[in-house]
Parts: structure tokens; C-alpha cells; sequence
């Protein structure tokens, strides 16, 4: 943790606005309200600012995001409902691919061999893309607002998430992509909150909050009767998950297609997005902890 704290401070104020998220919004007045994870989140990036992370074109990117997003879920005319989603979409998908100036994102780990035999690990505090699932997990994807919501995606998770690193771990070990390395390093906490919070809640409110969820919505439309819909919109969630993987290789690829599917139907499974990041989490915290991270070199 104390790499996060040295390089990027104003990140663990980012990480407070996701998580009051599933807090109630500030009153300030009886008509009017604020949501807390809105006054976090500008509190953060105006640190960010200050310490020369964040520029001119990082915050007009993610207005514009803010906005688009806003009209998508909650535009009355159609029109600017899609034209929102469209908008949303490729903000997001630019942002969380760092093709917008305006960021510095710091490294909190570089090039580390965490185990002799494994590829080079750097780590990030990537901003623009923790933005990007701070938006998508307040306003587009769909959350837990209930005791009884949260037990029932639990039950899912604990039969799914387990079923999810046990196939995909066994099938990375199956092609060599690791081997069994049973570890705790000194930066492991760091490694699971950064994961999380910059990665894994942005990957999994775009591909499943907005891509499989909006998919869902389009296919039961046309095909009400249909009982296929979901099932269709894991498997298409499945592969663009994989496909975004490519630049680490085929092998590399195939195994995020594979854990896609346990991520895209813990979310249809519930209709929550909490099961789809717990599940996700969990792979990636069993792999970093268990097996060679984040793979064999070559």
C-alpha cells in the first residue's frame, strides 16, 4: 500500500467515491440531493489535478462520459437514450484503453519478476480507467439495493465464482500458461485493492454492465419469447472479453473468453453487477496468490 500512497494519494479518494456508490446521497435541501460518490470522485480528481495527473482534456473526457451516461440511463426520448449508449460506449472503451491525453497515470510496480520464472509484472494506478468504472457502476450498471439482493447474489457467487478459477485455472495450467507458485508477497494487499478498484470493476461494468446487460435488453425485445437471450448475451460478453485480451496472445485470449463466461453469467445469473466483480476478483486474486503471475516466460 504504501506505493499507492506515495505515488498516487488522491487514489484512495477515489476508491472511497466507488465505494459509497451504495451510499445514501447527501440532502441538501428536501428537493435536492448529491450523490456522495459525485463529491468524492471531484474531490480525488481535483487532487489528481494539483499533482499534475489529471489535464484539461482528461477532465473534458470525462464530463463528456458523466453526461453520456447520464442521458443513457436516464433520458426520456430514445434518441438521445442511444445516442448516450453509443457515446458512453466509446468513451469508456478510449478511456480504459488510455487513448485520451490528459492523464498521467503513476507505476506502483515495475517490471517485477515475482516469481524467477515469470514475465515482467508492472502495476498501474490507471486514473482514466478507475473513472470509467466509477461511472459505469453508478449509473448504468445494475446494483444491489437490498439485503435480500445481496444474499442471493451471494449464494450464486459462492457456487459460481469457485466453479469459474477452477476451470480457468485448470485449463492455464493444462497450456502452460503457469505453474502451481503458492506466494504472499509484501505488496499483495496493494496488488488485490488496485486490482479491483482500477481494473476490475471498469472491466466488468463495461462488459457486462453496459455490453451484456444493453444486449440483453435489444435481444429480449425482438425475441420475447425467447429464453436464449441471456444466454446469447453471456457468450457474445465471453468473447469480446477475450478479444480485448488479444494483445497478450491467443493462449491469453482464450483464457479471459473462458473466465468471461463465469463473470458474463454470474451476472445473469443474479442481475447484479457485484456477483460479476466478486467472481472476477476472486480468479485474479487465486491466480496471483496460487500460480505464476501473470504467466510463464516465454
Amino acid at each position: 500500500m504504501l506505493a499507492l500512497i506515495t505515488a498516487a494519494p488522491y487514489s484512495l479518494i477515489l476508491m472511497s467515491a466507488i465505494g459509497t456508490i451504495w451510499a445514501p446521497a447527501i440532502t441538501l435541501s428536501p428537493r435536492r440531493q448529491i450523490p456522495r460518490w459525485l463529491v468524492m470522485a471531484v474531490l480525488a480528481l481535483g487532487w489528481a489535478s494539483i499533482a499534475g495527473a489529471l489535464h484539461a482534456a482528461g477532465w473534458l473526457a470525462l464530463v463528456a462520459l458523466l453526461l453520456s451516461a447520464r442521458a443513457y440511463a436516464d433520458a426520456p426520448q430514445r434518441a438521445v437514450r442511444i445516442a448516450g449508449g453509443l457515446l458512453t460506449l466509446l468513451l469508456a472503451l478510449a478511456l480504459a484503453m488510455h487513448k485520451v491525453p490528459g492523464f498521467v497515470n503513476p507505476v506502483l510496480l515495475k517490471g517485477v519478476l515475482i516469481t524467477p520464472d515469470a514475465m515482467p509484472f508492472t502495476q498501474y494506478a490507471n486514473l482514466d480507467k478507475a473513472c470509467v468504472g466509477l461511472v459505469l457502476l453508478a449509473l448504468v450498471s445494475q446494483r444491489v439495493s437490498s439485503m435480500a439482493q445481496l444474499r442471493t447474489a451471494l449464494r450464486s457467487v459462492a457456487v459460481i465464482a469457485p466453479a469459474t478459477v477452477l476451470a480457468v485455472m485448470a485449463a492455464a495450467l493444462a497450456s502452460g500458461f503457469v505453474h502451481i507458485d503458492v506466494k504472499l508477497p509484501a505488496y499483495t494487499l496493494q496488488f488485490i485493492l488496485v486490482n479491483l478498484f482500477f481494473t476490475v470493476i471498469a472491466e466488468e461494468t463495461f462488459f457486462r454492465g453496459l455490453i451484456q446487460g444493453q444486449l440483453t435488453r435489444w435481444l429480449e425485445q425482438c425475441w420475447p419469447q425467447a429464453r436464449w437471450c441471456g444466454l446469447l448475451a453471456v457468450l457474445v460478453s465471453a468473447l469480446l472479453f477475450g478479444a480485448a485480451h488479444l494483445g497478450g496472445g491467443a493462449a491469453y485470449a482464450a483464457l479471459a473468453a473462458l473466465a468471461g463466461v463465469g463473470y458474463a453469467y454470474a451476472y445473469h445469473a443474479t442481475g447484479r453487477i457485484e456477483a460479476a466483480i466478486a467472481t472476477h476478483l476472486l480468479v485474479n486474486t487465486v491466480h496471483f496468490i496460487g500460480f505464476t503471475y501473470p504467466a510463464l516466460a516465454g
